[in-house]
This record gives C-alpha cells, structure tokens and sequence, in this order.
C-alpha cells in the first residue's frame, strides 16, 4: 500500500503540469483589480465578481476576490458592466471602459442588506492554505484536530512541519527552524521552545506562516526556514470574540477566552487561557557495551508522569491617531507550574542474560516558570497604496526555576543514595526593528529595514550528594554559572515587481553576529564574531486558471542553539546523559526550491522540488564510556545534500467531502567524522499527513488525520517509523454560535519514538512515549459571531493565493 501511495504522488506532478500546460498559453491581457470591502472597512472575502459585455450582456467570465477581499483578473479590452455580490449584502455593479493599460478600481465598497442580515448565516470560510511569493499560509481553525489543543501541537498538523514525541519542532525533517511570534522572536520562544509552546493556548493563534525559503527582510536564522505564529486580533467593530472549554482524559483541563472592542479610534484586544494537564509516559531501553576489557548489559522501563498547570494573558490596543498613523501596545505573560516524576528501574544482567543488580531510581521535579513581553508599534501609511513604515520595540524576560529529588537504591544494597539538583535560567531579549515599504510603477516594491537583537541567558546548575555523614556534597562536575550572550545586528534591501505574468523579488541582508559564552566559577571563556550577507530571490510565473510556477533561493545560517552550547547534563538518567558543546560552530545553508501550483476543476496541487547544500552540520551523537554509560553530545561535521519532493494537495468530493494530503520525501548524503567514529549517512525517508473531512448533516463535521514518518538511517543506527491516527466531531449549537468538538488523539497509541543506536562497541534500543492517547471534548461559544461554514464552490483553496 505504501509503494502505491507513493507512486501515485509521484505521478500526479508531471501529469498536472502536462495536462495543464498543453491547455494553458502565456496570457498577456490586461487586468482588472481592485479591493472588496464592506462599508465598516472590513476586507469581504470570496465576494463573487461577474463581468458582462456592455453591447449585448453576455456573461464574459466571473472570479472571487481573495482573503483579503483583492481581486485581479485578466481581461481583454473593452466596455463591461462589472457586477459585485456576496451574502447578506446588496448587489453593486460598475460601468468600465477597460483599456490596454488595465483598470484598477480601487476600493468598493458593499452595504449590508438590513433585511436579511439576522436571516442569512455567513458562509464564506478561510481556506486551509494560501501561497504567497515567499511564504506558505495556514489558517488553523478550518482543522478540527485542532480545537481545544495547545500551540506545539496546532504545529504538528501543518504540512512540512513535524513535532516530535519530546516537543522538538522540525521542518521537513530538519529541526533547525526558527519559530518566531508575530514575525519576531518572543519571550515564549526562549529557552526551551517545547516546553513554552506545550502551555500555550492554541485558541490565541489565527493563523502560521511557513517560510521554506524566506527572504531578505526576515532573519537569516534557520537552515530549513521559519514558522511564523501569528496571534488573534480582531478587525471588526464592536465587541467580538469566543470562550472555549475543553475537558480530557487522562487529565487535561482547559479554559480559555479571546475578546476584542474596536472602536473608530481605538482597538482593544485581550485574551486569557488556564489549563491543567497530567499526562503518562514512558519507555524501555536495552543497551550492550563490549571492548577487549569490558561486557556491560542492562535493561531499563521508565514511567513518567507530567502535571502542568498554567496560565497565560495577552492584553493591549491600537490607537488610531488619524487615518494613516496607529499606535499600537500590546503585553504578554505567562506562567507555569509542573510536577513531573519519573521512575527507571534498571536490570544489570551477566553476559548470559542472568540478573545479578536491579537499581530503583526515583526523580521528583518541581518546576516553576514565568515570562513577559511588552511590544510597542509604530505604523504609518502615505497617500500611495502599500506605501509603508513601521517601528517596533520589544522587551522580554523570562525566569524558569528546576528542581529536583532524587532517590537511588541497589537491591545489592541497604544505602540510599540521594542526589539534589537546582537550575535557574533567566532570559532576557531587547528587539528594535524598522521597515520601509515604498511601491513604484504599478506592481513594484521597493524594502529596506534594520533590525537590532539583543539577548542574555545566565543558567545556574548545582547537583548535590548524600554522603555517609548524613549530609551532601556538591558535584563539582555538576556546579557551574553559564552566561550566553547574543547581538545580531542587521539590515536589508529588497525589490520586486510584476510584469505582465512575470514576478520577481531580490534581496539582500547583512548581519553582524556577536555571540560570547563563560564558565564563570572555572573563568572558561569563548567569542564569536560573524560577519556574512544573505542574498535572497523569489520568481514567479503565472499561467491561466492562477496556476504558477515559483523559483526561490535564500542563503541561510544555523548559530549553535544555546542549549547545544550549556555544557552542564541532563541528570535524570545517569546511564544515558545529554551535554553540549561550548565549542560548536554555526552551520551555513544554500537553499534552492522549484514549485509548481495547479488548480484543477476539484481541486488543486502544489508540487515542490528542493535542494539544500549545508556546511559545518551539527548532529548529535553517542558517545559511550569504559562502563557502558552513554552521552549525546552535539558536534560540528562537515558537509550535507539533502534533495527532497514536497506535494501539498486538497480534493474536492462533493460540497460536504474533501481530503487534504501533504507528501514529503527526501534524501540527505552526509560526509563527516567525529574522533574515531565515523559519521558517513546516505539516507532516504518520506513522510505524510492526510485530513479526510465531511459534513455528515448539515450541522455535525467529521474529521480523520493520518501521520505516517518512515524509518530513517542515522550516523550511528536508524530511527524506527512513527505513525498515529486522530479523529474529530463537531456539531453547530445555538444557531451557530456554539460548537461542541470530540476528538481523540492517537487513537491506537502507536506515537512512540522508537531508534537503534549501533557502533562496534555499542547496541542501544528504545522505546519512548511522552504522551499517552488523548480522548479530548471542546466547547466554543462565539461572541458576536456565528461559525464559518462552507466556501468558495470551486475546487482549490481560493483566490489569487493557494
């Protein structure tokens, strides 16, 4: 079944392309454009365009504006009555003498129909996806799966992006992503990313961005791009917003509100989420270690148990000083409460599988944690449309405090060996940024900007011991303050324009990196100092129907996160520690990507063909010790290609039924060596996800998920296949201003991370499961709104955008 699933995807891009393009010659004609918008200044998305000869009202052809209400459509010359509707609000038609040079209607403007607006439900819908010239979007409530979730896991259902059972974020298989919070890096993001996003509310998210190839006005930061979480803030006038409430088994109670109150003068926006969580997990490992002088066997099983409780408030407003200048200041907080407890009992075992030890050890952690951003903005408009300058500074600083007890007993044994460890991190980040926008001809843009980001994190560890006196000694291995200081400076110019079918954006970006480490008690130091420029380039040609083809190339940089550079242990686990490396050095990446966009009657396809050339790859790897004991240590290799196909298609069935699937597979060939081990991977993996969605009645959804990793080669062994099953219902209440969603997540509790570690000295197997299958029951009340339902009736995802 794989090996069909996998041709048929393969067969589908050259068939689309043919198929499309011996229809489909270069269209030269001009355009008519322009923006949809109710009489309030809200943007009408999916209105319905239809276009009438003027001398004998023959229809001409019709189109839909897209989510942000523009339209622009090819049309030869001449004199047309262009007719303007959408639900709910009166019809409005326009008289135009259409000349060669194309005709921009500017704004029009619909007026709601008083007499059937308390009659007539809203039935425009956001499409799932939508393609700009460099960047993917998804808006993430058309998903059921992800109703009454949390943002790490709103993460894992986005096509190109994985998260994995430990809450690593990854992006085409790659986890040298930067994850950025309204197109900057946040507080939340700080530390641990995981761990931040695990407590925060997936109702605060409107939609994400997915930047594969970014260009120059985005950081440089991210071998494999950025995603770009862009929280809710409502347009609308008046007050709006929803409640939700989610309950669980096993424990995970949420409750969550988002509010917004816009006035012509101001706009108030807040919004707050509370949740509990206690979820099971755990895992077995069997490791062999054999040299000429040693034979070490054990088995281990763990059982974890993670309880959080959290909390999380957005509140802030734009002032609208006049009609092209706003103000806007907006702050975040966050803070988090965790008791996590793991039990390992370890089974020493002879060379003949005889036990002759069994070691109990028992860790209790408390875990503190709280951070806040405060943001102010500074937005102009001028005279000419998308002319533009912004301002933007923020602050943020996060504080998260570790502690743990821990209790180990031999049955070889009477002595209770208890060890307490202590870790403090504080995070502290300044950020000042400044664009400018200035559009020329008709489609031109001309960009510039600068950017400043200054960043501290001091982490304090110490880990205790019993000793035979009753008292505790502490570790010197294991006592250490680490500082991590960062300075990016930055600036960059970028132009584009449209000619005809033809699009183009140039761009290119210096940054000044300025990073130092120190080892304070033992006075160990390091200073790096980069200096690099980052070219950018974006093509695109369009064909009939919206269908395009896109070129993009971006020069990227990896700087060494700083959890790689902390050279302190992980110390749950004494027999398999994770430490990083002070010494590590950035990665540089040159990006290619080649994608095409093909809209069918039913549906429509995005293909996609890239190539990845990386210096300097950080990998982690497994390094064991005379006694069998393990740690993962990132290092610095040396070269990676990574070649790789990515399909993102939707098919329409009917107007209830449609599939969603999106297709990964690629080959990464790696040369490197670390001492003696040599690192040499040639490797081949794929992965998909697929969403079948249907309205079973006209007010009950339904909604399956399936995400399927292949196994995958490592420098040292090879990762197993991961897979799991989601399922969602939803039914309308209160005449569409409710809906109540049950769902179950890993419906046959097969998300376990399973991966086999190999050398000469070396054998290591494990099983690890961080959370257990999830039964999931949502309630959301909208204020002042009522669902979304339906949509463009043409296939594809809508618009000018995919």
């Amino acid at each position: 079944m794989i090996k069909t699933l996998l041709s048929i995807y393969i067969f589908c891009i050259p068939f689309f392309a043919f198929s499309q393009g011996k229809q489909n010659n270069t269209n030269t004609q001009p355009q008519l454009s322009g923006k949809i918008e109710s009489d309030q200044g809200e943007a009408i998305p999916f209105a319905n365009i239809v276009i009438y000869k003027v001398s004998d009202s023959s229809l001409v052809k019709g189109d839909a504006s897209d989510l942000d209400g523009n339209f622009s459509i090819n049309l030869k010359p001449g004199n047309y009555a262009v007719r303007f509707s959408f639900i709910s609000y009166k019809e409005k038609t326009i008289r135009i003498e259409h000349g060669k040079n194309g005709s921009d209607l500017g704004t029009v403007q619909l007026q709601l129909n008083s007499e059937m607006i308390d009659e007539v439900q809203v039935v425009a819908e956001k499409s799932q996806m939508k393609l700009k010239l460099d960047k993917r979007v998804f808006n993430v409530g058309k998903d059921l799966s992800n109703t009454g979730t949390n943002a790490a896991e709103i993460l894992d259902n986005i096509p190109s992006v994985a998260v994995d059972i430990e809450g690593n974020i990854s992006l085409r298989g790659s986890q040298n992503v930067r994850v950025l919070i309204d197109g900057k890096p946040s507080t939340i993001t700080g530390g641990s990313t995981a761990d931040v996003l695990r407590q925060f509310q997936g109702n605060m998210i409107e939609r994400v961005e997915v930047i594969t190839n970014p260009s120059a006005r985005y950081d440089a930061e991210g071998e494999v791009g950025i995603i770009n979480i862009i929280l809710k803030k409502e347009k609308k006038e008046g007050t709006n917003g929803s409640i939700e409430a989610v309950a669980g088994y096993p424990d995970n109670y949420r409750l969550s509100f988002n509010l917004n109150f816009r006035k012509k003068k101001y706009n108030l926006f807040t919004s707050y989420g509370t949740g509990y969580r206690k979820s099971p997990g755990g895992g077995t490992t069997f490791q062999s270690f054999k040299n000429q002088d040693t034979s070490y066997v054990f088995e281990s099983t763990n059982n974890r148990s993670r309880a959080s409780l959290n909390h999380n408030i957005r509140l802030g407003g734009d002032y609208y000083i006049n009609p092209k200048n706003t103000i806007t200041v907006a702050g975040f907080y966050r803070y988090s409460d965790e008791k996590n407890i793991t039990k390992y009992e370890f089974n020493d075992l002879e060379v003949n599988g005889e036990l002759f030890q069994r070691v109990n050890r028992d860790d209790f952690e408390d875990e503190y944690g709280n951070g806040f951003e405060g943001s102010l903005n500074y937005r102009k408009t001028f005279k000419k449309k998308e002319q533009l300058f912004t301002v933007d500074l923020q602050w943020s600083e996060s504080d998260d405090l570790e502690k743990s007890n821990i209790k180990e007993l031999s049955n070889l044994s009477e002595i209770l060996t208890i060890q307490n460890t202590r870790n403090l991190e504080a995070n502290r980040n300044l950020l000042f940024q400044s664009d400018f926008i200035l559009p020329f001809k008709k489609e031109g843009k001309f960009e510039t900007g600068i950017r400043g980001n200054l960043r501290t994190i001091e982490n304090n560890f110490k880990v205790e011991q019993s000793n035979a006196a009753g008292g505790f000694d502490i570790l010197p291995k294991f006592f250490n303050d680490f500082v991590y200081n960062e300075s990016i400076y930055a600036g960059y110019v970028m132009v584009g324009n449209k000619v005809n079918n033809f699009s183009y954006q140039l761009g290119i970006r210096g940054e000044l990196s300025d990073i130092s480490t120190e080892l304070k008690r033992t006075d160990e130091k390091n200073k790096w100092v980069y200096n690099n420029l980052f070219p950018s380039a974006h093509f695109s040609y369009e064909l009939e129907n919206k269908n395009s083809f896109q070129l993009s190339y971006s020069k990227r940089i990896s700087r060494p996160r700083y959890r790689y550079l902390l050279p302190f242990m992980t110390f749950s686990n004494q027999r398999n520690l994770y430490r990083g490396n002070p010494d590590l050095q950035p990665e540089f990446t040159d990006s290619y990507e080649l994608g095409y966009l093909n809209y069918f009657e039913k549906g429509s396809i995005f293909s996609s063909i890239y190539f990845r050339h990386r210096t300097g790859v950080i990998e982690r790897i497994t390094v064991p010790n005379n006694e069998g004991l393990t740690e993962l240590i990132p290092v610095n290799l040396s070269t990676q290609d990574n070649f790789g196909l990515e399909l993102t298609g939707n098919y329409k069935f009917s107007k209830k039924t449609n599939v969603n699937s999106s297709f990964n597979l690629f080959r990464s060939i790696t040369n490197g060596s670390f001492d003696e081990f040599n690192l040499d991977n040639d490797v081949i993996t794929w992965s998909n996800r697929t969403m079948f969605k249907t309205s079973l009645t006209k007010k009950i959804d339904f909604q399956s998920s399936f995400n399927y990793r292949a196994p995958q080669k490592t420098g040292q062994g090879r990762r197993k296949s991961i897979y799991n099953i989601d399922l969602s219902a939803s039914k309308d209440l209160m005449k569409g201003k409710a809906t109540l969603v049950a769902s179950v997540r890993d419906l046959f509790n097969t998300r376990k991370r399973r991966s086999i570690t190999e050398t000469e000295e070396l054998f290591s197997e494990s099983e690890f499961q961080w959370r257990a299958r999830q039964f999931l029951l949502s309630f959301t009340y909208r204020i002042n709104e009522k669902k979304k339902r339906g949509g463009k009736p043409s296939g594809g995802f809508g618009g000018d955008d995919f």
